[in-house]
């Protein structure tokens, strides 16, 4: 099979050549999203960064907020992490915090844990300095306005692209695909040709909550075959794959890629990790649970062994979640016995992440559906 052959990924995904060591293990589930800050000081318009961690300087290792190097760690072990992914805002700008992250994650899990990092700052010094801490791969998201040849104002981004190899680091480049530069997104990839970087990945443009107003402004739109993608990224992105022969692979990763395979194998290897034995497991990643919630205030630890002893369910069957005051037990052996129970009994989906973001929640029983009432109307 010819390396440049056109390869289909799911989701509509494409790539020409290798994709980048890093690529394969957040399609496997395996990376984690280490968010080192969300200050960046280019705010580029199309930046998706959700409004909790946008021009904050927060840490968050995948959704967990991270207030000690162990959160780093338990998240890791958590989805049995191969490999890192930093993030942010603009590491750069942290680069002491960068580096400190890199060294406990080499340390601790090898020097085969792969770390890759996004940047918008074309600072040489800084990624050198990385790259000995253990920084395995770079990609410089080169702002829009600069695509083309990356002379003059461009010439930053050409000269640490340039200069990467001597460090022994990989590095590439990864941006959106805004479907009105589609003639200066081929004269920047001719010239990365050119350059001969080791990747370049292509995302589709898609909008959040905190780019909304921009992109319209800029007259795009949403893609209504296509998630939250914005109309004409995908079909931009999917010729430049088909028509353009470089000698740099190319790799196009569409929103619902990053969402249905990404995201879905990061949650089922969590799910796998984390999730008691009793839960129930769907094939999105999300685990459903039996859950009992007290009526007031009490010893919640002796409350929660009279509602073992009233479902007859011994230790290993349940768990007392102190953090949100309730108890889990498996969705089915809660269904059979909700209407005998005096408190309020759910069966509820939710993500097996660290902030456990429940999807649907369904009353079991007459105090379920009481204080399910009292919920909507206070809202």
């Amino acid at each position: 099979m010819a390396a440049d052959r056109l390869q289909l990924l799911p989701m509509a995904s494409s790539h020409r050549g290798a994709l980048s060591p890093a690529c394969v293990q957040c399609a496997e589930g395996r990376k984690m999203v280490l968010f080192v800050t969300g200050i960046c000081r280019f705010r580029c318009f199309y930046c998706p960064v959700s409004p909790v961690r946008n021009q904050k300087d927060v840490v968050f290792a995948n959704e967990r907020r991270v207030l000690s190097d162990q959160d780093v760690l338990d998240e890791a072990r958590a989805i049995g992490a191969g490999g890192t992914g930093i993030t942010g805002g603009d590491p750069l700008g942290y680069v002491d915090r960068v580096e400190h992250f890199v060294r406990l994650l080499k340390r601790e899990f090898g020097p085969d844990h792969n770390i890759h990092l996004y940047t918008h700052e074309p600072n040489p010094e800084k990624l050198a300095r990385l790259a000995r801490a253990g920084l395995d791969e770079f990609r410089l998201h080169i702002p829009h306005y600069l695509w083309g040849p990356l002379a003059s104002s461009g010439g930053a981004y050409r000269t640490v692209l340039e200069e990467a190899p001597s460090w022994g680091i990989r590095r590439g480049v990864e941006i959106p695909v805004l479907p009105d530069k589609e003639a200066e997104l081929r004269r920047l990839l001719l010239a990365l040709d050119r350059i001969g970087v080791d990747f370049v990945n292509l995302n589709e443009l898609e909008f959040s909550e905190t780019n909304e107003t921009s992109l319209h402004d800029r007259g795009y739109r949403l893609d209504p075959r296509n998630g939250w993608g914005v109309l004409g990224s995908r079909a931009v992105a999917e010729r430049v794959v088909r028509e353009m022969r470089l000698g740099v692979p190319l790799h196009y990763c569409s929103s619902r890629f990053k969402d249905g395979v990404q995201l879905r194998q990061r949650l089922l290897r969590r799910a796998e990790r984390t999730a008691p034995p009793f839960a129930g497991r769907r094939p999105e990643g999300t685990v459903v649970l039996g859950v009992v919630e007290p009526t007031r205030a009490r010893d919640l630890r002796g409350w929660s062994r009279t509602v073992a002893r009233r479902v007859r369910v011994g230790a290993a069957d349940y768990r007392f979640d102190a953090a949100r005051r309730r108890v889990e037990l498996a969705p089915d052996v809660l269904r059979r016995v909700a209407d005998r129970l005096p408190w309020p009994a759910f069966e509820v989906e939710e993500y097996p992440t660290a902030d456990a973001l429940e999807v649907e929640r369904e009353p079991l029983n007459t105090a379920a559906r009481s204080r399910a009432a009292r919920a909507v109307g206070t809202s």
